[in-house]
């Protein structure tokens, strides 16, 4: 019987040939705003899956106000909602929650699977912060969402400049580093708004 790393992930060895959009975050709750950007990269990037990776907890963020992960799970699995958008909780499983150690395991247990790291315009001015960050332009593409007001000082931010050579409009034909940026109607939720609301 084929390994896997979850009900909810292909198996380990699965030769398909897939495009997956990794979306991680802490999902504190999950909200149209995720969904918005999974459906417009699903579209965008020609997607075949939008995984959600449910964060069992950032490193940048604190722990304070942070529903259990088993509840967050759960309310981005209602949320989702979408055939082609699998939730997971495949750090807990790999015993992570560094972005960069994440897309290295992922990349070195689907070794047929294209990834494509999903991220705000608030995430790439912020990625610099992040630990090892360059590994993640260097493991995996990566696709950037506006988000209002934060684009301007995202592709002004050292990320921005310290890939600018990567930057391309076709995503698919470079390998990483490769990232472009995608401009999108905004979409209004959060979850600091929402959290705020209860």
């Amino acid at each position: 019987m084929t390994a896997r790393l979850g009900r909810d992930l292909p198996p380990l060895g699965d030769r398909r040939r897939l495009r997956i959009g990794l979306l991680g975050g802490s999902f504190n709750p999950a909200h149209e705003g995720h969904l918005h950007v999974s459906r417009e990269a699903l579209k965008r990037l020609r997607l075949d899956q939008v995984w959600w990776l449910v964060s069992p907890q950032n490193p940048l963020k604190s722990a304070g106000g942070m529903a259990s992960l088993d509840k967050r799970l759960a309310g981005a699995r209602t949320m989702a909602a979408h055939p082609k958008i699998v939730v997971t909780d495949v750090e807990r499983r790999l015993g992570t929650t560094r972005t960069a150690r994440t897309l290295a395991l992922l990349a070195k247990r689907y070794p047929n699977l294209s990834f494509v790291w999903l991220v705000g315009a608030d995430n790439l001015a912020q990625m610099p912060q992040w630990w090892r960050w360059t590994h993640i332009f260097k493991a995996v593409r990566v696709a950037v969402f506006d988000r209002s007001p934060y684009s301007y000082k995202a592709l002004a931010g050292a990320a921005a400049k310290r890939f600018g050579q990567a930057r391309t409009a076709s995503l698919w034909r470079n390998t990483a580093p490769a990232w472009t940026y995608i401009a999108m109607r905004r979409h209004p939720a959060s979850a600091t708004a929402l959290r705020a609301k209860h």
